[in-house]
């Protein structure tokens, strides 16, 4: 787990300029690596590598980045030896000692015991082909001396940062945008982007899901790898990976689907234990998080308790103590707590701001950075965090509606019906009527009509500016998912929008503190599988994710396995807005809107509405969010 940054130019360079530059990119990125820094710069000084590095396998100097392998050429007697290839990576491939044994079998010798020398020697035999070996999340560069082409490669869903930035003479990268800003790519607003954000709350661009909040800057998709070729300086983006959403097995039987799930889980997280440094988790109190802990209690044997940590709000509604001191009891671990404040969030929001480096949808991920705070401080280095399950497995509630709709679009409708009794009967009170029936047979039509909402939302904003929004909406346009079936929605959030978002969130906060996040639900063999299960093995008798509730039945306490109240590690936000401090942050916030013409001045002139986290009308806190990027 590391910051990663490189600078390809047509031409050759002064390597002591390109050097200095690389330096720069690597400093804006500090956070990412506190355990050190190097870099590699060819001969012409028109290829150069940073890194910045996080130590978490294979702690010897040995391991250290940029790193080299495999010799190009017969090197003459008394000559430096010139090797072909060279890594800059940031990352895990948690399958690396599978991978090792393969490759040795072939032939391949190791001088580390690092995943960063496997991910050389797969692409040496496999080439690009070796992404599909790898079960892992990581983002890399590796330039091939002998070819003269660089390849770049991001994880399957996303994990991991790549940004870009390229213009007619130099191809710049980095884990995060501001190493391009340092080294001197222009910081120029995405308009379209930021009117989608203001007006209905868009973090990611649908239609070009590879643009950023920042003009010229991309990110390389989830599942991607993209190979530059010198000297034509040509660029190919290609998808080495996708989700097959219409891969359905309707003959598994419910035990057999159990213990599948089950041993994909398990395997899941018994890779994501290998760790050469200290290794927790967090704790929210819901099923996931608690479901990953129960994992990790069957399979770490060593004296020591486990060590979670947590984010509470005593007095707060939705505050969770209760279910953490459930499951810390239950497996005797070690629970660390933070509290956030909002004296806190004023304190530290620049900071978040600075490391989220674009806007974000609630104030859900300060809890989230405040946990990662919270583990540096008690030097836990890697942490397992339950994300990617409420995709996968339909864990929120507006899938409700989604599954309801496609079993009357197949003619289940006694069944239907079942489901929103007994989702009733649990306390689901999600909107259902005439017109989630017209949309289960005209799911076109529907996504059509949603399209058309938005973009009225968008167009009769009462604040925006009209200047702003005739230039913004020219390149703004809203896409909704046509949804015939659950899966299509799921694959939706997981694979298009949403999860993204999510991913960005939890790199961001956990790099800030130096601390590397795994995720063990998105293993992409369980992922599949779950996609391949038919759809009442997500959602079934009114529960969500009723095959991980199986699964953990007897593993954790009923109250935990069983849990319909869906929380989303909340915080108290609306009490937050309320502050006089974030009060003063929103109304300066809407005044630099306002004067940069985004906002009519009439804004100054209303009441700030403060929201909950993730309630309908948020504005306020977008204005708050998006002022403090630019």
């Amino acid at each position: 787990m590391c910051g990663i940054a490189g600078i390809i130019s047509i031409a050759k360079s002064d390597t002591r300029k390109v050097r200095e530059q690389l330096q720069a990119m690597t400093d804006a990125i500090a956070h990412r690596g506190p355990d050190g820094e190097d870099f590699w710069v060819n001969e012409n000084g028109n290829i150069g590598f940073g890194h910045r590095r996080l130590k978490i396998i294979d702690l010897s100097s040995q391991a250290s980045q940029p790193m080299h392998y495999g010799c190009c050429t017969i090197i003459p007697e008394g000559q430096k030896e010139k090797h072909r290839y060279t890594i800059t990576y940031n990352g895990e491939i948690y399958n690396y000692k599978e991978l090792k044994n393969e490759l040795q079998a072939k032939g391949y010798h190791f001088k580390t015991q690092s995943d960063t020398e496997v991910i050389l020697a797969a692409y040496d035999c496999w080439k690009a082909e070796c992404l599909q070996h790898f079960d892992g999340m990581f983002a890399f560069a590796i330039w091939d001396e002998q070819e003269q082409e660089l390849f770049c490669a991001r994880d399957r869903f996303g994990e991991k940062p790549f940004y870009f930035y390229s213009d007619e003479s130099r191809f710049l990268f980095a884990s995060e945008i501001k190493a391009l800003w340092a080294a001197g790519v222009p910081k120029t607003t995405n308009e379209s982007q930021l009117l989608n954000y203001l007006t209905i709350g868009l973090v990611q661009n649908a239609v070009n899901p590879d643009e950023t909040f920042f003009k010229d800057i991309f990110s390389l998709q989830p599942g991607h790898h993209l190979t530059l070729k010198l000297p034509a300086f040509s660029i190919e983006l290609e998808r080495y990976w996708d989700l097959d959403k219409e891969a359905m097995d309707g003959n598994i039987s419910e035990r057999e689907a159990i213990e599948k799930f089950s041993f994909l889980l398990q395997k899941s997280v018994s890779r994501r234990l290998r760790s050469d440094v200290k290794l927790g988790t967090s704790l929210s109190g819901g099923l996931d998080s608690s479901a990953i802990i129960a994992m990790m209690h069957q399979l770490m044997h060593h004296g020591s308790p486990l060590t979670s940590f947590s984010a509470v709000f005593p007095g707060f509604e939705k505050d969770e103590s209760k279910f953490i001191n459930e499951v810390t009891a239950k497996f005797e671990i070690q629970n660390f707590q933070t509290t956030p404040t909002a004296e806190q969030l004023n304190t530290d929001f620049d900071r978040l701001m600075y490391h989220q480096e674009e806007p974000f949808q609630s104030l859900s991920i300060y809890a989230q950075y405040k946990v990662y705070e919270l583990a540096k401080q008690h030097r836990t280095t890697v942490i397992l965090d339950g994300q990617g399950a409420d995709e996968t497995l339909a864990g929120y509630h507006k899938y409700y509606h989604w599954y309801w709709q496609e079993l009357m679009a197949n003619g289940q409708w006694s069944l239907a019906k079942k489901e929103i009794k007994e989702a009733r009967k649990l306390g689901v009170s999600d909107e259902w009527n005439w017109k989630n029936r017209l949309a289960a047979f005209m799911p076109e039509t529907t996504a059509k009509a949603l399209e058309q909402k938005a973009t009225r939302l968008q167009q009769q904003n009462p604040f925006i500016n009209p200047e702003f929004l005739a230039a913004a909406s020219k390149n703004s346009i809203v896409k909704k998912p046509v949804v015939r079936k659950l899966n299509d929605i799921l694959y939706h959030d997981t694979c298009q929008a949403g999860l993204q978002e999510l991913l960005r969130y939890a790199d961001r906060n956990s790099m800030a503190h130096g601390r590397e996040v795994r995720l063990p639900f998105l293993n992409h063999e369980l992922v599949q599988f779950v996609f391949s299960l038919p759809t009442h093995f997500k959602i079934k008798h009114g529960f969500t994710k009723w095959i991980l509730r199986k699964t953990m039945d007897t593993n954790l306490p009923a109250s935990i396995a069983w849990r319909t109240d869906k929380i989303g590690y909340e915080p108290p936000q609306q009490q937050w807005m309320q502050h006089k401090a974030i009060q003063e942050r929103i109304m300066n916030s809407r005044k630099k809107l306002a004067d940069e013409r985004i906002l009519k001045p009439s804004i100054l002139h209303q009441p700030i509405n403060a929201k909950a986290a993730h309630q309908a009308g948020n504005e306020d806190f977008r204005y708050l969010c998006a002022a403090n990027v630019w």
